[in-house]
């Protein structure tokens, strides 16, 4: 007698009643499948049970899913439990239970062995991403729920890169042996963006100013360029968080983002976003004061690490970094436990806050492991070593929340998150630090042009993560129409597991001559680096640097020699291969006008540096530079500053000191308009026995005053017929820039133009180089008069895809006699 479950409930009560079985009403998930038939028989156990149908799983294991009920033999409820059991292992298409001459009978039809999983129509998702995702695999028995979970894992994988219309259609394709050929069928349809961002009660900073804050962009003609406009959920939710600490380091405590809408509109074909903020009213500091519970840590010592001060905007950003200053230095000093708490009060009529650091012994609580998960290609030492703490040191949550800072500022990890759960005991604690790797590898082709260099082009291999030891590799060649050359660099950034970054540079560089110089200069050397962060906003680096520096012309630019002096001397001429006296001249003495000045002359001091042949310089220095800019590549707000010097003579052929110093300041004028002013000055000068060279000397131009020639400013040879008037360089200069950006309302953010107005001012002077020369009995005569250059612009700036571009149009206001003067200058490249 057989029993279907299936539309016959109430015959199956009965039937068990007509057998003699306790009677379980089956519950409503008994009935799966198109054919479930459940009976059973009296006093039955599993030895007794009868396995038909079965091919590759075993009998016996079929006879494990039925268990004897609380009567010690198998009742309805057992094999109710049973059919559920055996259906839930996946491995059959049909299960059908039934009695026949006293026992039970379980007929079953095997799911069929998976023979292979393909793909077909996916272009965008390579078959090994797919393959990795999906539980179906090849060996595998098919399971048609598996299978409907694998479809919309493979639809998910689409939609996480913008493909909302993507289509999956699953065929299964019978072979022989009971095996089947499972494939999905993929139309990966159109990419699907981001159509508008919006944002809704935002009144202190422009919808404009907060696209700048977010990382996702809207669609545009060169989306396709990149990814940032493909709809991500992840990457929304992460805007959210960056908006809010951005109105929060602003001075705005009470933010709230209360939402990231998002909705697709079938007319646009793309989504809508919506970002609604609740501002607050903006906080300034009254006071601020420190607390301390522990008498034997003086508070004074630790005043010196706050990042805030009276009457400044209340900065979030500034009190975490003072929180985290403070806990270092109290574990410098012995108090490993210390916890420090910031505590604000908020007067909600005169809109301050009144910071109060309370510092308190906290709980003694050790570390007692460091488990580092996801790390499939990084060293582990690579992750610890960023932590200030390590397995039994005291538990510090600011130096925690530091390590994971760190962490996420390698780019190693497309994520990092430090969580800690209970140790062993009350007083450990176990940190599970689980990260996701990505790639750190680049390769670029770059094309550019600039009006100093002309058309170029790079090729760039760049690895940050080499052999994942965390050392960064780069290799690059560059070609061009006045410039050349190539350049290899390593760093370590742990030297010998210390918080020093050791650079290796070899590097090659050809530039050739221009309208402004007439001569070619080939320099090759190697160089070594040190650097070393100070405080988070200061850095020192240390370096060494030998180079082989070279000068080349073309003969007609080098036949003025004359006969009548130094006959016998065996100094030859690089260019003509002669002996010095044996070149074209007049009668006697070389003098200005005589005919071999007819098709030009380099610069006498250009020629002293070819007849000494190549210099060896040989040089250490040092570089110190404070950076609190808010962002490096498009900073608003903050400054920088650098003071560079280099010590030429250990070793070489060279003598000098040159002294630079360059600062910036960026300064939001009014809504969307950044102020920016600049300074900067520099100073060489020979010492011992060696002379300056010309080569030595600062040759500046548009880098100091816009609208003037690369070499365009300063002391110049103007010696009566020469024909060149060679740039020969200063050795002191100072400069000045004010400037004013702002975008282009009217145009889409996600384009990248800005404009720009400003005013250059700047001087170069006082050449030291030679002026005579007995070889030839010539003297130079130098133009070296301290004029201050100035000029007026503007200026378009594209934060391009294929990188930043840059196009001047400067006007000279004042200028020196022979400067050159050179109004449109643009400069950019690209990567692709």
């Amino acid at each position: 007698m057989k029993v279907g479950l299936r539309g016959l409930r109430g015959g199956f009560i009965a039937a068990l009643m007509v057998i003699g079985l306790p009677v379980v009403t089956p519950v409503a998930s008994s009935v799966v499948g198109d054919s479930f038939i459940v009976a059973t028989a009296r006093a039955q156990s599993a030895g007794s049970i009868v396995v038909e149908g079965n091919r590759r799983i075993e009998a016996d294991t079929v006879r494990s899913y039925f268990k004897p009920g609380p009567s010690g033999r198998i009742d309805s409820y057992s094999v109710d439990s049973a059919y559920k059991a055996l259906y839930e292992t996946g491995l059959f298409q049909d299960i059908k239970i039934s009695t026949a001459g006293g026992r039970i009978v379980v007929s079953v039809i095997e799911n069929p062995v998976i023979n292979r999983v393909a793909f077909e129509g996916n272009k965008k998702v390579k078959d090994e991403q797919l393959q990795s995702e999906i539980q179906s695999k090849a060996r595998g028995t098919l399971s048609k729920p598996m299978v409907q979970s694998d479809t919309a894992r493979i639809v998910e994988i689409y939609r996480r890169s913008g493909r909302f219309d993507v289509r999956v259609e699953p065929k299964i394709i019978e072979q022989p042996n009971n095996r089947v050929d499972l494939v999905f069928e993929v139309n990966e349809g159109g990419k699907t963006g981001i159509k508008n961002i919006d944002f809704v009660g935002n009144r202190a900073f422009s919808s404009y100013r907060l696209k700048d804050v977010i990382k996702t962009r809207e669609t545009n003609l060169l989306s396709f360029l990149g990814s940032a406009d493909i709809y991500d959920p992840d990457r929304i939710e992460a805007d959210r968080d960056l908006i809010r600490r951005y109105y929060l380091k602003n001075g705005y405590a009470d933010v709230r983002v209360v939402a990231a809408m998002t909705e697709y509109d079938p007319a646009k074909k793309g989504f809508l976003v919506t970002f609604t903020i609740e501002e607050g009213e903006q906080y300034r500091v009254a006071s601020v004061d420190i607390q301390s519970s522990v008498p034997a840590l003086d508070t004074n010592a630790l005043r010196s690490f706050l990042r805030v001060g009276q009457g400044s905007v209340y900065n979030a950003e500034s009190v975490e970094k003072t929180v985290e200053d403070m806990s270092i230095e109290a574990a410098k000093r012995g108090f490993a436990f210390v916890s420090v708490r910031p505590r604000g009060e908020r007067n909600f009529e005169s809109h301050t806050v009144a910071l109060v650091f309370v510092v308190e012994e906290g709980s003694r609580v050790y570390i007692e492991r460091i488990n580092v998960r996801g790390n499939t290609r990084t060293r582990d030492y690579v992750i610890r070593r960023e932590f200030d703490v390590a397995e039994g040191d005291a538990y510090n949550r600011a130096l925690v929340d530091r390590a994971e800072r760190r962490l996420k500022n390698l780019d190693f990890f497309k994520s990092v998150k430090i969580a800690p759960e209970p140790g062993s005991s009350p007083d450990r604690v176990v940190l599970n630090v689980d990260v996701e790797e990505k790639s750190t590898g680049d390769f670029g082709v770059s094309g550019g042009y600039s009006t100093a260099d002309g058309f170029m082009a790079e090729l760039t291999v760049q690895e940050r993560n080499l052999l994942g030891r965390g050392l960064q590799g780069r290799a690059s060649i560059q070609y061009g129409q006045r410039a050349r050359g190539y350049n290899l660099s390593l760093v370590e950034p742990y030297l010998m597991g210390y918080r020093l970054a050791l650079g290796l540079d070899l590097y090659q560089r050809q530039q050739l001559a221009s309208s402004t110089v007439s001569y070619d200069t080939d320099t090759i050397g190697v160089g070594a680096r040190l650097g070393i962060s100070l405080r988070e906003d200061l850095s020192l680096q240390a370096r060494y640097s030998i180079y082989r520096q070279e000068i080349t012309l073309p003969d007609y630019l080098n036949n003025c020699i004359s006969p009548d002096v130094n006959l016998n001397s065996t100094l030859t001429n690089p260019t003509t291969g002669l002996p010095y006296g044996l070149g074209a001249h007049s009668p006697g003495a070389v003098v200005p006008g005589d005919s071999c000045y007819g098709d030009g002359e380099t610069s006498l001091p250009a020629r002293i540096a070819l007849a000494n042949g190549p210099a060896i310089t040989s040089l250490v220095g040092y570089t110190l530079a404070y950076n609190v800019l808010d962002n490096n590549k498009n900073p608003t707000s903050g400054l920088y500053a650098e003071l560079k010097q280099d010590f030429a003579g250990v070793g070489g052929d060279v003598q000098f000191i040159r002294t630079t110093a360059d600062s910036r300041f960026y300064y939001p004028v009014v809504s969307d308009i950044v102020g920016m002013l600049r300074v900067q000055g520099g100073h060489v000068t020979g010492w011992g026995s060696g002379d300056l060279r010309m080569l030595d000397h600062f040759q500046l131009g548009p880098n100091l005053v816009r609208g003037f020639a690369v070499s365009g400013i300063g002391p110049r040879d103007v010696t009566p017929g020469s024909l060149t008037n060679d740039a020969l360089g200063g050795t002191m200069y100072w400069g000045a820039t004010a400037e004013l950006q702002m975008p282009f309302w009217f145009l889409p953010k996600e384009i990248g133009l800005r404009g720009a107005v400003y005013a250059d001012a700047g001087s170069l002077w006082n050449y030291k180089g030679p002026t005579s020369w007995s070889v030839t009995g010539e003297t130079v005569t130098v133009d070296d008069s301290n004029v201050i250059r100035s000029s007026v612009g503007v200026g378009l700036i594209w934060d391009s895809p294929f990188g930043p571009l840059r196009f001047d149009y400067a006007v000279p206001m004042t200028k020196g006699p022979y400067d050159r003067e050179q109004r449109f200058r643009f400069g950019g490249g690209a990567s692709f």
